[in-house]
């Protein structure tokens, strides 16, 4: 098949849903398939440097002088805000500079289908149509909100402002009909389905995650380090509320001292100098690192910590259940839809007030009980083999659209 996959952000680096299309374009095309990505040069260099063979069939989205003006007035308002308005306007910038080059590897007979995987949120419009090929849109992962209680994560402006955008978001995919023209759209979830803003007639449900083996596998014989060690995988934003887990390590350290808890943070961002300025014992900083390093970290490590509050997906969840991990995680949102007791641990959020205390029990559960700790680990590498494999998703994505493509 030739395939073209449309993306805004393509990144090994920045992770989350940016890794999805890179993952879609390097297995389709190691199964022979002809694929093509259409990507913004942002991602440039990163992407000659990772892959070097594929560099013909990579084409970019440069920068205008109406991508930087929205840039420059979105950083104004607040995350909420910015992220919702001006970067659906953003997309929809980009969109509009993708659709002369999709144009043109369509008349040159290049593509027989577009699958256009991220983003993810289901309420975003898209300008993907009218391009004289049927296009595959998702898989979706979305209407999420923060847990009661926990309103200041997001200000009144910012929450009345997505109330309003979602309401609208119907309107807006009537005047950019992408998705209502769309040859089938992809959910994550009945969550996802139940806010799609158009009524459609092909809606599949396929999980937006996947793990990738050929990364994520544990060595047969691997040491853990001493102690008891958690490990935390992801963006440093405020929504992932790794203050919560710090102060419910810090709970934990204090009652059982004998344990040596500890916690090695993975990741960056804006959160990153605050949360190092609490200097909290037990606690490192090791920045980004590539998926190799986490591997090799996560191996050694005795169980991953995702206490997030408004987590969609959580690929590090399954990625961690591959290696063998059990999971403490918020029982909210994407880890609820991986996690069961067997493999993992799930805190619901609320109450707040409780909240770092009830996740420090989580942690001295499974420290003072490795054999416990060890059972979940094995659970949840099996049910991630049986049902989360990134190969078996692509066999799905096959199946999907080779029957789009004869049906169009």
């Amino acid at each position: 098949m030739r395939i073209l996959i449309v993306t805004p952000n393509a990144s090994f680096r920045s992770g989350g849903e940016a890794v999805l299309p890179l993952k879609y374009f390097t297995f389709l095309r190691a199964r022979g398939h002809d694929v093509r990505l259409i990507a913004h040069s942002r991602n440039r260099s990163e992407l000659a440097a990772a892959l070097p063979d594929a560099e013909p069939y990579i084409h970019y989205v440069e920068d205008t002088a109406l991508h930087v003006a929205v840039w420059r007035m979105g950083i104004r308002f607040p995350s909420g805000i910015r992220d919702h308005l001006f970067g659906n306007i953003l997309l929809l910038v980009n969109e509009w500079h993708q659709r002369r080059l999709i144009r043109l590897l369509v008349a040159k007979q290049l593509v027989d289908l577009i699958h256009q995987p991220i983003p993810v949120s289901p309420t975003a419009p898209s300008m993907v149509y009218g391009m004289g090929v049927p296009v595959v849109i998702g898989p979706m992962n979305g209407g999420m909100s923060f847990p009661p209680g926990y309103e200041d994560y997001e200000g009144p402006g910012t929450r009345t402002f997505i109330r309003l955008a979602r309401a609208l978001s119907g309107i807006a995919s009537r005047l950019v009909p992408g998705k209502r023209q769309a040859a089938v759209l992809l959910v994550a979830n009945a969550r996802t389905r139940s806010v799609l803003p158009v009524a459609h007639s092909r809606v599949i449900e396929l999980v937006e995650n996947g793990v990738d083996f050929s990364t994520w596998t544990a060595p047969a014989q691997v040491a853990k380090r001493p102690g008891f060690r958690l490990v935390f995988l992801g963006r440093l934003v405020a929504l992932k509320a790794l203050d919560i887990t710090l102060d419910a390590l810090a709970l934990a350290r204090t009652e059982r001292s004998d344990l040596d808890i500890t916690l090695d943070i993975l990741g960056d961002g804006p959160e990153r100098s605050r949360l190092e300025a609490l200097d909290q014992p037990g606690v490192a900083f090791h920045g980004f690192r590539p998926q190799t390093e986490c591997a090799e970290i996560l191996a050694s490590s005795h169980a991953l910590i995702l206490n997030s509050l408004r987590e969609c997906g959580g690929a590090v969840v399954l990625e961690a259940m591959a290696m063998g991990l059990p999971v403490i995680a918020s029982d909210w949102g994407g880890p609820s839809d991986y996690l069961t007791s067997q493999c993992g641990v799930l805190v619901h959020p609320t109450p707040r007030d409780t909240f770092a205390q009830r996740l420090a029990r989580a942690i001295l559960d499974l420290a003072q009980d490795p054999e416990r700790a060890a059972a979940m680990g094995r659970n949840g590498a099996a049910r991630v083999r049986s049902g989360f494999d990134w190969q078996s998703k692509v066999n799905r994505m096959e199946d999907i659209f080779t029957t789009v493509i004869e049906d169009s």
